[in-house]
Order: structure tokens, then sequence, then C-alpha cells
């Protein structure tokens, strides 16, 4: 017996049905198929882990405030410093341990972060949040003055409450602390005065 076919479905009823439900298996397993494809395009957690750059929007950053990014699983600190905070670097110079980040200078510092700010552009440095004593976060301690287990002539820095370490707003430690080096600049770059990319300096 002959059948009969329109628009290549059969007008066979029971066979109807038995196409349309094979067809939607196919689909659905077409598409389970090309889920593990789809995902291979995605960044692996080892990717990640390996540090792909990070893009930082700083338009809201307002002087004299901090925001934070993680990069590497790192968190790294993005500070607008204000013109007063700038004057005051240099008066930190003769307590600091290595203020010209010549200890290390490759590790702490990219060559054209290796100046009296620490940074490409003056008024914003960009360090990791880490102490490089034991890998304890510090404080954000901006003002200036006196204040508990700070210095009367605080300039304004980070403090670790860990065990005591101090850094100046340039990301440098100080003398007689348990931190032997400077916080880390990490490599970045301004893709346009609003936007820094953090673990590229191909621009810098």
């Amino acid at each position: 017996m002959s059948e009969t076919f329109v628009g290549a479905v059969p007008t066979d009823p029971s066979k109807r049905t038995w196409l349309i439900a094979s067809s939607c298996a196919g689909a659905v397993g077409g598409i389970a198929a090309a889920v593990p494809f789809v995902s291979s395009f995605q960044p692996s957690e080892r990717a990640k882990a390996a540090g792909a750059a990070v893009e930082a929007d700083i338009a809201a950053l307002k002087p004299g405030e901090k925001m934070t990014v993680e990069w590497r699983g790192k968190p790294v600190w993005i500070v607008r410093r204000t013109p007063e905070q700038l004057a005051a670097l240099p008066k930190n110079d003769p307590q600091l341990a290595d203020p010209n980040s010549q200890r290390k200078p490759s590790d702490q510092a990219p060559e054209y972060a290796r100046n009296a700010t620490r940074s490409i552009k003056p008024e914003l440095l960009v360090v990791v949040g880490i102490c490089t004593h034991l890998g304890c976060s510090p404080s954000d301690k901006l003002q200036a003055g006196p204040q508990p287990s700070l210095p009367d002539d605080w300039q304004g820095g980070f403090f670790c409450p860990c065990h005591g370490s101090t850094f100046d707003l340039a990301g440098r430690v100080f003398k007689n602390k348990p931190a032997p080096d400077n916080l880390e600049v990490p490599p970045h770059m301004y893709l346009s005065d609003t936007k820094l990319l953090i673990g590229e300096d191909r621009n810098a």
C-alpha cells in the first residue's frame, strides 16, 4: 500500500506521530551534543587562575577614593590620589625601607612605575593589596593625621593589622616593619581616560 506525503509529513496519523517524536529526540540530542562544544570556548578555571587581563572603569572614582578589582585571584587597589596626598609623598622618603623600589625592581613594579609616585599617571595608584610579609590584606588608612597604631605624622596609606606593617600612598613600606618589600604594582595600561586594563601593559 502506497503512502501519500504532504509537505514531507506522512498522512498516516501514527507514522506522523512517530516522525515528530523522532525529530524532537534528534533535536534534543543535537543540543546536548553541542553544549560541551560551546562550553569549550569559555575560559577554563585554569585560564582564569592564570590571570586574564581585567578591565576597570574608573570614571566614578573621585579624588581620595579607592576601588578594588580582582586579578589572578588577588585584590588590586586603584586609588585616585588628591594633590595634597601627592605632595606629601616625598615627606615619607626618609622613613621608608625602599623608597625607589630598588630591592626587587622587576618584582615590585614595571619600569614605567619606578618613579616618585610608582604610577603611570601621578594621581592614580595601582597596587596589589596584599602585604609582602605573610600575605594579609592591609586596611585603608588614607586620611592623614594621628590614628591608633600609626605615627602622629601619618601622611596617609595602608596599615596591616596582622603584624603592624605600614605602607604609604605609593605602596612603599616603612622601615623596621615585618614586610620586606613594597606593595606590588601589577602590569597595567590605560585604554582611555576612564578605562584601565590590569594584566597587560603593551602600550604603557
